[in-house]
Parts: C-alpha cells; sequence; structure tokens
C-alpha cells in the first residue's frame, strides 16, 4: 500500500559528501514522522535523522552539523545531505516513515530497502 524508495547512496572518501533521498508513494492519507536510519555490521540499526510528529527534527549526536534532513514536496520526500563523511559512516541506511493509510485509522511502520553507504579511508 505504501513503498519508500531511497537513491543515493555509494561510495565515497573521507571528507566527502552524499545526498540520500527517499521518496514514499501509495495510499497516503498522512505521513506523523519520517527520518533515516542506519544499521553497520555488527551493530544495531539506529535512528540518525528524522522529523518528529511536531515536525521539528532530531539527529543523532555522532552526526550533528555534518548531515542535514530536509523535505520537499507534500512532505513525502526527504532527502539527507551528508558532509565530511567519515570511515565510520559506512553503514546501509534505511528511510522510515510512520504512515496512516487512506481509508485505515491506524498508523503503519513503514521501511525503505535500504541503500548502501560506503566511506573509504
Amino acid at each position: 500500500q505504501v513503498q519508500l524508495v531511497e537513491s543515493g547512496g555509494g561510495l565515497v572518501q573521507a571528507g566527502g559528501s552524499l545526498r540520500l533521498s527517499c521518496a514514499a508513494s501509495g495510499s497516503i492519507f498522512s505521513i506523523n514522522a519520517m527520518g533515516w536510519y542506519r544499521q553497520a555490521p555488527g551493530k544495531q540499526r539506529e535512528l540518525i535523522a528524522g522529523f518528529t510528529r511536531t515536525g521539528s527534527t532530531i539527529y543523532a549526536d555522532s552526526v550533528k552539523g555534518r548531515f542535514t534532513i530536509s523535505r520537499a514536496g507534500a512532505r513525502d520526500t526527504v532527502y539527507l545531505q551528508m558532509n565530511s563523511l567519515k570511515p565510520e559512516d559506512t553503514a546501509v541506511y534505511y528511510c522510515n516513515a510512520l504512515v496512516v493509510v487512506i481509508g485505515i485509522r491506524y498508523e503503519y511502520d513503514y521501511w525503505g530497502q535500504g541503500t548502501q553507504v560506503t566511506v573509504s579511508s
């Protein structure tokens, strides 16, 4: 019913930049929150940046000052601008959204397929 499609991952040298995109589509009544998580090998998935239910932004301490989340359209597209990348930023990055589906008064948790970001030293 709802799809999150990510793009923009890749290989970059330390100090470089990448921009990730996530577009939500489908039977969307409203998007209550949307953001980016990442999971490195052997580690738990962690929230790194997002828009909360009130529309404010939140960032993990590890990315503050380097990453910026923004959105466009009818709030159904989010971007993650990643600057000053470090090898420890290497991970699979996932888009996440809390979505109320048209016709269903219930909030569902959706995930994208993930996009690999690799930062070489």
